[in-house]
């Protein structure tokens, strides 16, 4: 009745398509957020399997989980907390995101540890004020560092350039220092694209490994990608309906006319945007209104006078290249970005996995 079908071969035609595009440099997959919505088990055996650079996943819990599915292919995290059992990290020989100086001194000296640096977003990281103490931790406790990275704010060319220019002066400082530094990575996928003195020793894509668009101002250009989600269900009820019936919680919506209505069995249960308005979905060859409030287990769509069947395929979204809706589209309708799309759906839609 509800499926969420992941297409695992263009996981990894789109993974090689980025190496091909972002080389020399090195590519992580990120898999964080069960691998945005798709299945982080099955996405990254996938691209395990394809050779895989390095995965990247945001909490310690992850990660092990990617080693406890049998990935052997190198795993960073980079969001700790301090309860994490960091042995537990080296045993599992993940690669650690080190943003705070109790990180430093509680790390265990055998682990692989990349600095992350605050050049400008305000998230995690060390200000770059801190790097003397940092210095400092790291001599003290004779700590090898493989890696230093930051984060992007993404609100203009001028704020991102900015923080790469903090981001160079805090590898110098640390060069100076004494502490080498073997990867630098600041871009994630809108960087990647956008600008090519970014991407250094390595690059990290998330949202465009899984064909979907970085960019909320501009089309996704220039790369072969393809969406690897597609989002369906099934009619489930079908009836004819006078001019003014209304449709659904609070009757946002009431026919102008005599139509039809199909029900489709995927709610906000399953990720679809209770406050969506003006989304489509795809039955047969044609796109249709989503109509009314979108409910806990089900929606309605006006299909006018056509000819639509009980089990007919309704596409939520899935590939702007068959004409279907996008995730892109959908997070219009509800004022978001793909992003929570493809990371919110599931509930009770299977997943089913299409191999390579």
């Amino acid at each position: 009745m509800r499926e969420l079908r992941i297409d695992l071969g263009r996981i990894c035609s789109n993974y090689l398509a980025l190496k091909s595009a972002f080389g020399p440099a090195k590519v992580m997959a990120v898999v964080k957020a069960n691998a945005y919505g798709h299945g982080i088990i099955e996405v990254a055996n996938a691209l395990d399997e394809a050779g895989v650079d390095v995965l990247g996943v945001a909490d310690l819990d992850e990660a092990i989980s990617l080693r406890l599915g049998g990935i052997k292919a190198p795993v960073m995290c980079w969001l700790l907390d301090e309860q994490d059992d960091l042995q537990s990290a080296v045993e599992h020989n993940i690669i650690l995101g080190i943003s705070t100086i109790q990180q430093l001194e509680s790390v265990p000296r055998e682990a692989i540890i990349h600095l992350k640096v605050d050049t400008g977003l305000g998230r995690n990281g060390f200000m770059p004020d801190r790097i003397p103490d940092v210095v400092k931790t790291l001599q003290d406790r004779r700590l090898k560092v493989q890696g230093l990275l930051s984060h992007l704010a993404n609100t203009s060319e001028a704020e991102d350039l900015a923080q790469q220019v903090v981001f160079d002066s805090v590898y110098l400082m640390l060069e100076q220092a004494g502490v080498k530094v073997d990867i630098k990575h600041l871009a994630a996928s809108a960087a990647a694209i956008s600008y090519p003195g970014m991407r250094y020793d390595m690059v990290r894509c998330g949202i465009v490994l899984y064909g979907l668009n970085p960019f909320e101002d501009r089309a996704l250009e220039g790369l072969a990608v393809k969406p690897v989600m597609s989002a369906v269900a099934k009619v489930a009820n079908l009836k004819s309906v006078p001019a003014g019936q209304g449709v659904s919680y609070g009757y946002r919506y009431k026919t102008e006319k005599p139509t039809k209505l199909a029900l489709v069995p995927f709610g906000y249960a399953e990720g679809m945007p209770r406050i969506s308005q003006g989304a489509r979905v795809k039955i047969g060859q044609k796109l249709f209104p989503v109509v009314g409030r979108i409910a806990m287990d089900q929606f309605v769509v006006d299909i006018g006078d056509s000819e639509i069947s009980m089990g007919d395929e309704v596409v939520i979204f899935g590939d702007p290249a068959r004409n279907e809706p996008t995730a892109e589209t959908l997070a219009e309708s509800a004022g978001t970005v793909n992003y929570e799309v493809v990371t919110r759906v599931g509930g009770r839609a299977n997943r089913v996995f299409l191999e390579p």
